[in-house]
């Protein structure tokens, strides 16, 4: 007979060591996370089959004002197995635990897959005008594990998060990845377009250099990156926004958090955050400046980052969000192409799932934020 399963708080040590014994994890399900987070109430939560650990979570809370009820936040998680035939028990323990804490309502982000496009499916469907969006084209793959997560999710009465373009209320329902598991640099090299290959090869031949470098780079990465806020008309975070990520996550693990710098002759042309936790690899931020394009700082990056997952043992290099959209005269089509070129696949996930717990509050919040 199975053990009952509970949901009860744990240490920021008894996370890292569970997230320790999994192949990956969100970096926004680390422990870490929460010290990058300063305007949410953090806490870690496990379940337990029995006494036997089987899952773990970073919960963020955010508060309604003026009332001591929150909006319970699991980016990107829980880290939980999404094919236990026990998963309907998973979700309702950590409903119990979170309501007994005051939460409102419970908003989850299942880290699984359910459709995946290949470069050859996402070249086809640019080309053809009827096709508009990645939900319209006949996907490569379709996972029966993220397919029975999205419907056991509506049996529970949860309600799906998703703007028109893809882009979820807090994390991309729609990403790029790169597959590398099994693959070498040739491998990857090979499933890259002709132009990636080329200018790979020119990046190296005009003496573009790419380097790892330290929170001592930050700044310069900031630099980069406001000039690509400016230039592409986006809100750029601060410097010590950065600064606290890398503080609190290289504080966890030396190997989570890097900054690359791609320069040619003393000059920044490109600059990157990298993370990592076990087998998944996240192209984080990255910013390029207008001068020396051609050199093709932002492809010499790229290429380091994947090279360097690869010798990490990294089973995925993740280029994180993309837009629904497969339109040519879409603005982010150009982005579109860049992620194409690299050989990878468009996959879609569970995107962001709400739990109403108290629904007059939820109704509150819910305007609340739209009037923010």
């Amino acid at each position: 007979m199975n053990s009952p399963i509970s949901v009860r708080d744990i240490s920021a040590a008894e996370h890292l060591a569970w997230l320790r014994t999994q192949p990956s994890a969100s970096f926004l399900q680390t422990p870490a996370w929460a010290d990058v987070k300063k305007e949410w109430r953090a806490e870690s939560v496990g379940w337990f089959e029995g006494e036997q650990m089987v899952g773990a979570a970073l919960v963020l809370h955010r508060s309604l004002p003026r009332i001591k009820r929150s909006l319970a936040y699991v980016p990107e998680g829980p880290c939980i197995d999404w094919s236990s035939p026990r998963l309907v028990e998973l979700l309702r323990a950590l409903r119990d635990h979170l309501r007994s804490k005051g939460a409102f309502a419970l908003r989850i982000g299942p880290p699984v897959a359910t459709h995946r496009w290949r470069t050859a499916t996402i070249k086809a469907a640019i080309a053809d005008p009827a096709v508009r969006r990645y939900d319209e084209a006949t996907p490569d793959v379709v996972e029966p594990v993220g397919t029975a997560v999205v419907a056991q999710l509506q049996r529970l009465g949860f309600k799906h998060l998703s703007p028109d373009d893809g882009f979820a209320a807090g994390q991309p329902e729609y990403v790029f990845q790169v597959p590398l598991a099994g693959r070498t640099e040739a491998d990857v090299l090979a499933g890259m377009n002709q132009l990636w290959r080329r200018n790979i090869k020119k990046t190296v031949k005009n003496g573009v250099t790419v380097r790892v470098g330290d929170v001592s780079d930050l700044p310069a990465f900031h630099r980069t990156y406001v000039e690509t806020a400016e230039r592409d008309r986006f809100t750029p975070r601060g410097l010590a926004y950065f600064q606290q990520m890398y503080a609190a996550l290289s504080a966890e693990d030396p190997e989570r958090i890097r900054v690359y710098l791609a320069e040619h002759e003393g000059d920044v042309l490109a600059a990157t955050v990298f993370i990592r936790v076990g087998e998944h690899a996240w192209y984080s931020y990255g910013a390029s400046t207008a001068a020396k394009r051609e050199l093709q700082g932002s492809t010499a990056i790229q290429w380091r980052m994947m090279q360097d997952s690869l010798a990490a043992g990294a089973s995925v290099y993740d280029l994180r969000g993309i837009t629904n959209t497969v339109d040519e005269t879409n603005p982010h089509i150009g982005l579109i192409r860049f992620k194409v070129g690299t050989g990878g696949e468009a996959v879609r996930l569970a995107g962001e799932w709400d739990l109403p717990l108290n629904r007059l509050l939820y109704k509150a919040f819910d305007l609340y934020m739209k009037r923010r």
